[in-house]
């Protein structure tokens, strides 16, 4: 029985090693981009500290024709028939950020925008990928590969769940845990090497295993949701003009959910498909990404579909905790903070992994040779 289990231990103390050998590089560039992205919205203001609004200007209101006028000075710049807007409410002073989707689809080439406080003005556009930021969430995300590298990047993070999964089995103490645990200040290097693999992973691991868990359902979107997400809501079709405007969206939006914050509108140019605005209500608990919307006939102005988290299934309120989790919003500044030198610790790790590895092969070699 004992020598079951040591070969047991052996054969996933190897399946470790070759998956840290083929996925080490990938995790660590993965944690540095991810602790990059962590605060990836302020970072990019601070880049471009020319377009925001000093002293003490308030957040516009929801009510202001800023929001419509934002829409018209964009589509005056670019309108495709099958084009979509999406707005952008901080509920902060400065700029309307915005996106614009020239075909359908959430992964399309689209440009982001920055209107000035009272929609008049273009104060910047690029294309997503385009600048530094953006570009680093490609990297992160897709490897800036397409669909084809976000497909890689979700199931490699399977991989490196093994990984993280193998590791602590392989540690898993059989005898003192205050021995295993310890680390051996005046032992040999490759000792040394070795005792911190293993306790920067052990204390990283829980974090690491959320981490990457969340990243392989985000990378992994079809599969979240064949196994969580409730069927999504059609977009339900109207003739005629469009009639409705931004603010009067907002208004319907807000009398559906009276204590929702709205977070996102998105206003296509065909008239027949229906303006979505996204709210975040009490319970849902991501700020920027929420999961409720309010579906509202651009030519009537009524709603014709409401998509309410709270009241979705249980998959639906699993899917509404994987980005909150992943970019370390859960637990606001602190937990933030946490995410990124979590995101630190896959490089330690390869490191120290991968020296202590060499040195092991070059002692071997040096024994094989001596003797």
């Amino acid at each position: 029985m004992t020598g079951s289990l040591s070969q047991a231990r052996l054969f996933v103390r190897r399946v470790h090693l070759w998956l840290g050998l083929w996925l080490g590089l990938l995790f660590a560039l993965l944690g540095l981009t991810g602790s990059a992205l962590v605060f990836y919205t302020a970072i990019d203001a601070a880049l471009r500290p020319s377009i925001g609004v000093e002293g003490d200007a308030p957040a516009i209101d929801l009510r202001s024709d800023a929001w419509d006028q934002a829409l018209a000075t964009g589509r005056a710049w670019r309108s495709d028939p099958a084009g979509k807007w999406t707005l952008e409410v901080t509920g902060e002073s400065g700029p309307i950020p915005a996106r614009y989707y020239p075909a359908p689809g959430h992964h399309a080439d689209r440009m982001m925008l920055w209107f000035s406080p009272d929609g008049r003005r273009i104060l910047r556009a690029e294309p997503w990928g385009g600048y530094l930021m953006s570009w680093l969430y490609q990297l992160h995300m897709q490897l800036l590969a397409g669909d084809i590298g976000m497909a890689l990047v979700g199931w490699s993070g399977v991989g490196i769940l093994m990984l993280l999964i193998s590791g602590i089995v392989a540690w898993w103490p059989r005898g003192s845990w205050r021995k295993a645990l310890a680390f051996k200040r005046q032992a040999a290097p490759i000792r040394r090497l070795r005792d911190l693999h293993k306790l920067g992973g052990l204390w990283s691991a829980g974090l690491l295993l959320i981490l990457t868990g969340t990243g392989v359902l985000l990378a992994l979107p079809d599969v979240t949701a064949a196994l969580l997400a409730p069927k999504p809501i059609p977009s339900p079709r109207s003739a005629g003009p469009a009639n409705t405007s931004v603010v009067a969206a907002f208004a319907t939006a807000r009398r559906v959910f009276p204590d929702g914050r709205i977070v996102f509108v998105d206003v296509p140019n065909r008239a027949a498909q229906p303006i979505r605005v996204r709210l975040q209500l009490p319970g849902d608990p991501h700020p920027r990404f929420p999961g409720s919307y309010v579906f509202i006939d651009q030519h009537q102005g009524r709603v014709l579909a409401v998509h309410d988290v709270r009241h979705s299934g249980r998959g639906s309120a699993i899917v509404a905790w994987v980005r909150t989790l992943h970019d370390g919003t859960v637990g606001g500044i602190a937990t933030r903070l946490l995410a990124v030198l979590v995101g630190l610790m896959p490089t330690a790790l390869f490191v120290t992994g991968f020296l202590h590895w060499r040195t092991r092969r070059a002692r071997a070699a040096r024994d094989c040779g001596n003797g």
